[in-house]
């Protein structure tokens, strides 16, 4: 007999074409590695059948069939995709799917212990999470779910976000044929990060492809703040060989992002996004001891899957649990050549930058500012601009691979803006604070990701170069080659140099760099005057703790 809905303990990663990419990552965690300790929600999903069946009644695929192939032959996109979409939300569920989900979310009740329990649905397609394309954020999620009729609506729409405008656009541009691509629907138990946190993990550094470290990004409330850009999270960088001795701290960087906002639950089974407080946005969201076990965790799925991977964490605020909530294969930097190395250097020299953030690709675009607010402007976003904006999200992904360059106000390394210009080959500059005001419409700009972990915007189009260097050409030697580094962070920038280590690193550089004061200030506080003093003591606070004196 057909099923239509299993649980996450009965299926794996072997299984992607019956629950899709994400699904058959959150059945193979809990089958195998619930002994390992890695903690992952329980819920089920439905199945490609189930999808297939909803498709073959009162003639739906032929009916996608005819949208498509509008699409092929001139028809603009949203239009396609609205027409889907309206399609498949007038059929209803076919009865015994809705049974089936029905019966099976009522078990996990009971398994739970409590009446209606909240839950996340999101959509799984079957060509989503494979190790060549990603097709991040392209269908829809929807929290705090609760009760079987909230739950069938919410299936619901998660099959007609199969047609989204973002994701019809991705599987053209990946060369997927749209009706060979099924939808599962994947139901879990919510975890009440919404009081807590949540983040992302990379089990690799994401912007230069280290493979030796673990990057841990974090906010206040539910994850899909982090994700989408909104905020600019807490990052915890964790050495993967110090995870290994219980003496060592394997925690190396701390940043505390602004965390200006939160996502929280709101009325209606739906979420809203709220400011955080003063406290909230000085404090960090995770402990040392919790970074320490997500990493471990992290390191642990690394292992059994056998590729760096990317996934998402959340706490409970009222158990202070962790979980794993999504684990996928990382896409950009495990695909690149570890045989060549690719430089950009601007060859004139750049007067004072006109804003910063974080640099993300290592690379140079340069073009007119285009400002937008919304995704909605396409026709008027020339191909080459300089794409600046607040945030993106996966809407903007038909904008963004017309961009030379793209600048944003909020978003983190981990954010919808970083990953997916990676994606692109686009260099990007996130978090900046306040590109949309500073930056002008129509001015050309050259974007630079190339000078360091700070991305820097200058005005004009400044010349630059690009080399690539054959690293197998590179002759072998008898002696040592090793490294001399300033900034410690550079280290990971020249992973892939045929280099011995690091053989000589400059401690008032590194002091200089990371505690941000003169080393002689920090040996002769009583030499300096009042209030540069006070500003040593509010930078090494934390770090080397406040200066003596």
């Amino acid at each position: 007999m057909t099923r239509r809905v299993v649980p996450f303990a009965e299926f794996g990663r072997q299984d992607v074409g019956r629950v899709g990419g994400k699904n058959a990552s959150l059945g193979e965690m809990t089958a195998h590695l619930a002994a390992a300790g890695v903690r992952v929600p329980p819920g089920f999903a439905t199945t490609a059948d189930a999808y297939a069946e909803l498709l073959d009644s009162h003639g739906l695929r032929a009916g996608i069939a005819a949208q498509i192939e509008r699409l092929h032959t001139g028809a603009v996109l949203d239009e396609v995709g609205a027409a889907i979409r309206s399609m498949i939300m007038a059929e209803p569920l076919p009865a015994g799917l809705r049974a089936e989900l029905v019966s099976t979310y009522e078990q996990l009740a009971r398994d739970q212990g409590r009446d209606d329990p909240e839950v996340a649905v999101r959509s799984s397609a079957t060509a989503e999470d494979l190790p060549q394309a990603s097709f991040a954020g392209q269908q829809e999620t929807y929290l705090n779910v609760r009760g079987p009729a909230q739950l069938l609506q919410s299936c619901h729409r998660c099959y007609a976000s199969l047609f989204t405008d973002r994701a019809i656009d991705y599987r053209e541009r990946m060369g997927f044929d749209h009706l060979s691509v099924a939808l599962s629907v994947g139901v879990q138990i919510m975890v009440r990060s919404d009081l807590a946190g949540a983040g992302v993990i990379f089990t690799l550094d994401p912007e230069s492809g280290f493979p030796e470290v673990i990057v841990v990004s974090a906010a206040w409330g539910l994850g899909e703040t982090v994700v989408s850009g909104q905020v600019d999270p807490d990052e915890y960088t964790v050495f993967k060989p110090s995870l290994k001795d219980p003496a060592l701290d394997p925690v190396i960087d701390v940043r505390i992002g602004a965390k200006r906002k939160k996502a929280v639950y709101g009325q209606h089974g739906l979420t809203r996004t709220a400011d955080t407080t003063c406290e909230e946005r000085s404090r960090r969201v995770l402990a040392d001891a919790e970074v320490r076990l997500l990493a471990e965790w992290a390191m642990t799925v690394e292992e059994h899957y056998g590729c760096p991977m990317d996934l998402e964490w959340a706490k409970d605020g009222l158990t202070g649990e962790l979980a794993i909530v999504q684990a996928r294969p990382e896409t950009v930097q495990s695909r690149r050549r570890t045989t060549t190395l690719r430089r950009c250097r601007l060859t004139a020299t750049p007067r004072q930058s006109l804003i910063e953030g974080i640099a993300v690709g290592e690379a140079i675009g340069s073009g007119p500012v285009v400002v937008l607010d919304s995704p909605v402007d396409l026709d008027r976003f020339p191909t080459g601009g300089v794409l600046v904006t607040g945030i993106t999200d996966p809407d903007w992904e038909p904008v963004m691979k017309q961009a030379s360059a793209i600048v944003t106000d909020h978003g983190g390394r981990t954010s919808h803006a970083a990953i997916v210009s990676r994606e692109l080959g686009v260099p990007a500059v996130v978090g900046t604070g306040r590109a949309t005001e500073v930056l002008r419409d129509g001015r050309n700009a050259t974007v630079s990701c190339a000078e360091g972990t700070r991305g820097r915007v200058y005005a004009g189009l400044l010349a630059y170069e690009e080399r690539e260097t054959d690293l197998t050409e590179l002759p072998a030697t008898r002696t040592r080659v090793m490294l001399n580094l300033a900034d410690p962070s550079a280290a990971f920038r020249w992973w892939r140099l045929p280099a011995d280590g690091v053989g000589l690193a400059r401690l008032e550089f590194i002091v200089a760099h990371q505690v941000k004061a003169h080393p002689m200030a920090l040996l002769h506080p009583e030499r300096v005057d009042r209030h540069d003093r006070c500003a040593i003591e509010q930078l090494t606070e934390g770090h080397l703790g406040p200066v003596p004196g």
